[in-house]
């Protein structure tokens, strides 16, 4: 692989799409950018051979750029019944859910998000967030005096990663030089490349008291709505910390900032919550050792590049063997 330029983030995904049968392949036609057609990703099919056109009987294909609007989404796929596939802006697509539930029993469109293509600055924050809290960062930077030195290593220690993604993946890359012991928790047995052991989630009570650091990098489902509520926050030890760069749904906000004041938890990193945006004057805002970040563990200067390499593989793909990276299983959710 070639050396990165400065400030250089790469799709880890792109490359690896698997061919489908000629069968199974959406029929090449021209592709709609909606709402709007951002030059970089006209520029992008354009790399790959595809050709942007304004939609209409001709169109194949639909690259969604709104981050949310299933109700648009949903009408333009009423008025184009043709449309054999559609890109998803983010990794995320639980703002489409009833969308995607509609077309859960058709063979098209094709489905696919930018899953995997933000692991990289979402697994780098994830990393920032965890050591922020070992380091007392939240309460160090709004001191306003000299303290005695105080804060931990992460080297060493037990995380627990709920989630067996590509965020995951990177998460566990990252970690490498710090020789943690690493356990994932996924919805289906199998192994993940570099954890020490893999869990199903139904023993996900079993294995949270015994974890240092709880990374939470799941898919927001029905299944994992409040995943970490009331109950599993007083499960963890009272010197872990929890870092959640998933979605907000995951986490019973008001359950976790009450746990924080009650001095039970080391620390939260917090990129996402439940409401969100968060309000003024929400509890978790003064909790104590919290650190939120607004939900920036990719900005749209770190987004833009990678959505991009995402359309050129999956044009190419549209044009060529079928070969889609960051499939969505509407039935699924994710």
């Amino acid at each position: 692989m070639s050396a990165r330029r400065s400030g250089e983030l790469r799709d880890p995904l792109r490359g690896t799409g698997a061919p489908r049968p000629s069968s199974a392949r959406p029929e090449p036609g021209t592709v709609a950018i909606l709402p709007n057609a951002a030059p970089h990703l006209v520029a992008a099919v354009e790399a790959a051979g595809g050709e942007v056109a304004p939609i209409g009987p001709g169109t194949s294909a639909l690259i969604w750029v709104h981050p949310s609007d299933p109700d648009g989404l949903a009408a333009v796929l009423e008025a184009h019944p043709d449309i054999a596939w559609v890109q998803l802006p983010w990794a995320g697509v639980d703002a489409f859910a009833a969308v995607l539930a509609a077309h859960a029993d058709r063979p098209v469109p094709v489905w696919t998000s930018a899953k995997g293509a933000y692991s990289e600055p979402v697994a780098e924050h994830a990393l920032t967030l965890a050591l922020a809290c070992l380091r007392e960062l939240p309460e160090k930077a709004r001191r306003t005096s000299w303290t005695a030195r105080s804060g931990e290593t992460l080297f060493g220690r037990r995380v627990l990663i709920v989630g067996a993604g590509g965020i995951a993946q990177e998460i566990i890359r990252l970690l490498a030089p710090f020789e943690t012991s690493i356990t994932i928790v996924r919805r289906s047995p199998g192994e993940v490349p570099g954890a020490d052991r893999v869990v199903t989630a139904d023993r996900l009570d079993e294995v949270l008291p015994e974890a240092e650091i709880v990374i939470l990098a799941a898919a927001a489902t029905g299944e994992t709505a409040r995943l970490i509520d009331e109950r599993r926050l007083a499960l963890m030890d009272e010197r872990a910390i929890l870092v959640n760069i998933a979605r907000g749904s995951l986490v019973d906000t008001v359950a976790l900032a009450e746990a924080l004041r009650r001095g039970h938890l080391a620390g939260a990193g917090i990129d996402v919550t439940d409401p969100e945006p968060l309000p003024d004057g929400h509890p978790l805002w003064t909790a104590p050792r919290a650190v939120i970040t607004c939900h920036s563990a990719d900005t749209e200067e770190m987004v833009a590049p990678l959505l991009a390499s995402r359309v050129e593989s999956n044009t190419k793909a549209l044009l060529g063997d079928g070969g889609f990276i960051g499939i969505v299983d509407p039935a699924a959710g994710y």
